[in-house]
C-alpha cells in the first residue's frame, strides 16, 4: 500500500510577476513527475538546485496547485479535489519541514507556542494540559526537554532549532513527513545527528518520509529508494543501496563524481562534454527530448530530438535515457 502515488504531475510559474506582468510565458518547473512513497519508507528526491525538488513536495500539501497529473493518498483520496474540512485533515496528515527553521518558526513565539499554534485549530486539539504534556514529550523525542517549552528559536543553535521544526512537523502523528533539505544548512557532525534522529523516528513510528536534498551521498544514506531529478523532471529512480554501483543515467553518474570531489573540484574537473554543476537553468519552454541532452557527453541527436521512454535498469531501477 502506497502512503502518496505522484502520477504524471506537471507545474508551470508565469515568467513574470505582478499586477501588470504579461501573461504567456512560464517557468515548467515540474514536468510529468511521477514516484509513490510506501508505508514506512523513506523516499529521496535529489538534484541541484533548481531542479523542481521543493516544487514538487509543495504540490504535495497544495502550497501549490498543480495543473495536471494526480495525486492519491492512501491508494484512495485524490488530494487535487480536497476542499475545506478533508483539506484540513489531509494536511494533519502530511507535515512540512522547511529547510531554514530561523525563518519557519516565529521569533516571537516561545517553543510551546510554536509547536501548538497549529494543532490546536487541529480536528486532533486534546486540550491545554494534553497539549502541554505532548509537546514536552515530543521534545524529549527529538533530543530536547521540557525546559525549552519556554524558551525561544533565537536562544538555540541550528541544529536544535531544526529539532524544533522536526517537533512541531511530528505533534499531530502524521503519516508523511516531508523534509525539505533539512541538513543542508547545518555542520556535518551536526547533519549526521539530524539523519540519525530521523532514522531513530522512522523506525519507532512507521513515519513514510520524501526526503529532499541535493546531495546524493546524504540521500543514499538515509533513504530506501531515490529519484533524481533534472529541470523538472524525475532522470533515474532506483532503490538507494543499488543507485551507487549500478547508477545507468548520465545525470546520476555525473552527481556522484562531484559528490567524491567536493564542491570547488566539480566546478573545474566535469566529465568531457557536460557543464559543471550548479544552478539549473531556467526551462521556459518544453523540452522536445531528454531535458539533460544539452550537457550529456554521451548525447546523440535523438536524444535532443525524441523524448526517452522508461527504461528498466535492473535490480528495481528505471531511467529515462535511451542509453541506459
Amino acid at each position: 500500500m502506497s502512503v502518496i502515488t505522484v502520477k504524471n504531475v506537471s507545474k508551470r510559474f508565469n515568467l513574470e510577476a505582478g499586477f501588470f506582468a504579461r501573461f504567456g510565458r512560464f517557468v515548467y518547473a515540474a514536468n510529468d513527475v511521477s514516484f509513490s512513497i510506501g508505508k514506512n519508507e523513506s523516499y529521496g528526491l535529489v538534484g541541484e538546485s533548481g531542479c523542481g525538488k521543493t516544487t514538487t513536495a509543495r504540490l504535495l500539501i497544495r502550497m501549490y496547485e498543480s495543473d495536471g497529473g494526480a495525486i492519491v493518498f492512501n491508494d484512495t483520496i485524490d488530494v487535487r479535489h480536497l476542499k475545506f474540512t478533508d483539506l484540513k485533515e489531509y494536511r494533519e496528515k502530511v507535515k512540512y519541514v522547511f529547510q531554514d527553521p530561523a525563518r519557519s518558526l516565529n521569533p516571537r513565539m516561545t517553543v510551546y507556542e510554536a509547536l501548538v499554534s497549529g494543532y490546536r485549530f487541529s480536528s486532533r486539539w486534546p486540550g491545554r494540559k494534553r497539549a502541554r504534556d505532548e509537546a514536552a514529550a515530543i521534545l524529549e523525542e527529538v533530543g530536547l526537554s521540557e525546559a525549552d517549552l519556554e524558551r525561544r528559536p533565537a536562544e538555540f543553535s541550528g541544529g536544535q532549532r531544526q529539532r524544533i521544526s522536526i517537533a512541531r512537523g511530528l505533534l499531530m502523528e502524521p503519516e508523511l513527513l516531508i523534509c525539505d533539505e533539512v541538513a543542508s544548512a547545518l555542520d556535518v557532525s551536526i547533519q549526521g545527528q539530524i539523519l540519525n534522529l530521523l532514522m531513530e523516528i522512522k523506525s519507532r513510528r512507521s513515519l513514510s518520509f520524501l526526503f529532499i536534498a541535493h546531495d546524493l551521498k546524504v540521500a543514499s544514506y538515509f533513504c530506501d529508494r531515490i529519484g533524481v531529478m533534472y529541470r523538472g523532471e524525475i532522470m533515474e529512480e532506483a532503490p538507494a543501496e543499488n543507485l551507487y554501483l549500478n547508477a545507468r543515467h548520465p545525470y546520476t553518474k555525473l552527481l556522484f563524481s562531484a559528490a567524491s570531489r567536493g564542491p570547488l573540484d566539480s566546478a573545474k574537473a566535469t566529465p568531457a562534454g557536460s557543464a559543471p554543476l550548479g544552478e539549473v537553468k531556467t526551462v521556459t519552454e518544453k523540452t522536445a527530448g531528454c531535458a539533460f541532452a544539452e550537457r550529456c557527453p554521451v548525447a546523440e541527436e535523438r536524444c535532443r530530438r525524441e523524448r526517452p521512454p522508461l527504461r528498466e535498469t535492473g535490480a528495481g531501477g528505471y531511467a529515462h535515457c535511451h542509453k541506459a
